[in-house]
C-alpha cells in the first residue's frame, strides 16, 4: 500500500519536504493556490480568505507591480503562518547555474530569502541545481526546496520523453535540495532511494481549457496518477466564483482523492 502523507515525512530527506508533507495531515489538504494576480492588495485578500484551505500558496512574483519586500513579502509571510501554509514563487529558472544564482538570490524579489519552494527547469544541465543551492544557503538560514519541471499541462508542452527522463536524472544529483517535481504523474525513484514529491497544474473540477493551450484534468485522475498536490488556480477564484466555497471544494476532493489512494 502506498506510504501516506505523515509516514513519507518521518523518513524524507529535505526538511521543507518533511514539513510540507505534516503540515498537509494536520491540515488534511494538497491543495496548492496559484494566485496570478495583478495587486499585492488582490494577492493578500485571496491568500487570506484561501489560507485556511491550502498548504501552499503559489506565486509569480514578477507579475506585481506594486511589489516591495515590505508591502508584499512581510505581510505574505504573517498570512503562511497564520494559516499555516507554505509558499512556491513558481520562477522556473532555466539559465547557467552562475546566472541563475544571482536571479534567485538579488535583484528586487530576492526569492530565496522568503519563497520556502522554487522551480526550475532542467535544460541547462544539472548546474542549474548547484547554483540555486548555493544562493539558498548564502541567503537564508531556512532550508529550502527545488522542483524540477518534468512536465507541462500545456498543449504542444516539449517537456515529454527524453527530455522528462534527463530532467529526472538531473533531479538525482541532490537529494537534499530538490525534493520533486512538477509533473502530471509518479516519477518514480523509490526503488532508488527517492521520495519525490509530485505537483500537478491543470487540474479542475469543472473546465477542461481555455484559450490559451490550458488542459485541465479531474482531481481523481491526477491524485491516482501519483501526484501529491494539486496545484489550481482560477478554479479558485475566477469570475464568478467564491475563494471561500471553491476553496473548501477543491481540498475536500483532493483529500478524499488521496484517501482512497492510500487506503485511509
Amino acid at each position: 500500500m502506498t506510504a501516506n502523507y505523515t509516514e513519507r515525512a518521518a523518513k524524507h530527506p529535505s526538511p521543507v519536504a518533511s514539513k510540507l508533507l505534516r503540515l498537509m495531515d494536520e491540515k488534511k489538504t494538497n491543495l496548492c493556490a496559484s494566485l496570478d494576480v495583478l495587486t499585492t492588495e488582490e494577492l493578500l485578500k485571496l491568500a487570506d480568505i484561501l489560507g485556511p484551505y491550502i498548504c501552499l500558496l503559489k506565486t509569480h512574483i514578477d507579475i506585481l507591480p506594486d511589489f516591495t519586500m515590505d508591502g508584499t513579502v512581510k505581510p505574505l509571510k504573517e498570512l503562511a503562518k497564520k494559516h499555516n501554509f507554505m509558499i512556491f514563487e513558481d520562477r522556473k529558472f532555466a539559465d547557467i547555474g552562475n546566472t541563475v544564482k544571482l536571479q534567485y538570490s538579488s535583484g528586487v524579489h530576492k526569492i530565496a530569502e522568503w519563497a520556502d519552494i522554487t522551480n526550475a527547469h532542467g535544460v541547462t544541465g544539472a548546474g542549474i541545481v548547484q547554483g540555486l543551492k548555493q544562493a539558498a544557503q548564502e541567503s537564508t538560514n531556512e532550508p529550502r526546496g527545488l522542483l524540477m519541471l518534468a512536465e507541462l499541462s500545456s498543449k504542444g508542452s516539449l517537456a515529454h520523453g527524453e527530455y522528462t527522463a534527463g530532467t529526472v536524472e538531473i533531479a538525482k544529483s541532490d537529494k537534499d535540495f530538490v525534493i520533486g517535481f512538477i509533473a502530471q504523474r509518479d516519477m518514480g525513484g523509490r526503488d532508488e532511494g527517492f521520495d519525490w514529491l509530485i505537483m500537478t497544474p491543470g487540474v479542475g473540477l469543472d473546465d477542461k481549457g481555455d484559450s490559451l493551450g490550458q488542459q485541465y484534468r479531474s482531481v481523481d485522475e491526477v491524485i491516482q496518477g501519483g501526484s501529491d498536490i494539486i496545484i489550481v488556480g482560477r478554479g479558485l477564484f475566477g469570475k464568478g466564483r467564491d475563494p471561500a466555497v471553491e476553496g473548501a471544494r477543491y481540498r475536500k476532493a483532493g483529500w478524499e482523492a488521496y484517501s482512497r489512494r492510500v487506503g485511509l
